[in-house]
């Protein structure tokens, strides 16, 4: 029961992220389900399990709040079904010695990626509302659901950045056209790890509770969109699963590394996230501060 129940607050606390960002909830269940003894392909298939309900919850509330492009959702989550389950089928085939720091070097990566993304990156809007091409859609969409399935997260981290850098969709489009999009994932995904695992290499009970604390926080999380402030969660997101995972590589037999290493490369990793997590506050804090002199200085000019 305490392990379900902080499954439970787990799968709330990355739906509300991932709900929120357009990433994240695959790569953090999975990174603390591999914490807690899960082999590679056994995380991968129960967060993709639960996220059958939790995207598909997530979709909905998104769409009613309008933050939904479906053409973008077509063209980016067929390709992208098609890429998680050869993932899917790829990973159920590795060993558990050769998979797990495989893919805890895969979410490594991701977590760099979110964290830089979150505390540095720019968006040109300049090219706000132009189409987005399907050249461009379908690829992405392929690339990102192998990684997805492959690392137990990755769909949001790759599709959301791209589509936000290509500056043709609104962020929360982007962020609700990714989250809804991610259904078609989560179920080729499932059908992958269920053929090549079969469903007794699935923990159900986690399912079940990754899924009902995701359910929980689908709708808040759609709402919360327009106002959270988006790059502070994920640089606090992406810095805890980079130290996680640093922990499983360091620890791993293809790695070895001696305490006094480990403990240093923590240390630096925390260092590092805290800068970031700043950064990203002090980044928000400029912004709001602009937006409110923006809006005083037209007040006054009516």
């Amino acid at each position: 029961m305490h392990k379900f129940a902080l499954l439970a607050l787990v799968g709330l606390l990355a739906q509300l992220v991932d709900g929120s960002l357009g990433m994240a909830y695959g790569v953090t269940s999975t990174t603390l389900l591999l914490v807690v003894g899960a082999s590679p392909a056994a995380a991968s298939a129960t967060v993709h399990l639960a996220e059958i309900g939790t995207t598909l919850a997530s979709g909905a509330a998104h769409w009613r709040f309008g933050n939904v492009d479906w053409r973008v959702v077509v063209r980016v989550g067929v390709p992208g079904a098609v890429g998680a389950f050869l993932g899917a089928t790829v990973l159920s085939s590795l060993p558990t010695d050769v998979a797990a720091p495989v893919i805890s070097a895969v979410l490594l990566l991701l977590g760099v990626y979110v964290l830089l993304r979150s505390a540095v990156a720019r968006f040109d809007e300049r090219s706000l509302h132009r189409p987005l091409r399907r050249r461009f859609l379908a690829p992405l969409g392929l690339f990102a659901g192998f990684v997805d399935a492959t690392g137990g997260g990755g769909w949001g981290p790759v599709g959301t950045p791209a589509l936000l850098a290509s500056g043709r969709l609104e962020a929360r489009k982007v962020i609700g056209s990714v989250d809804t999009s991610e259904f078609l994932v989560a179920v080729a995904a499932s059908a992958g790890f269920l053929v090549g695992l079969g469903s007794q290499g699935i923990a159900w009970t986690w399912v079940l509770a990754l899924l009902l604390g995701g359910l929980i926080a689908a709708p808040i999380a759609a709402w919360l969109v327009r106002y959270a402030p988006p790059h502070v969660l994920g640089s606090a997101v992406g810095a805890v699963i980079v130290l996680t995972n640093s922990r499983t590589l360091l620890r791993s037999d293809a790695v070895g590394a001696t305490d006094p290493v480990r403990w240093a490369v923590y240390a630096l990793v925390l260092v590092v996230g805290a800068l970031a997590v700043a950064h990203s506050v002090r980044r928000h804090r400029r912004t709001a501060r602009t937006l409110t002199t923006t809006d005083s200085e037209r007040s006054s000019a009516q």
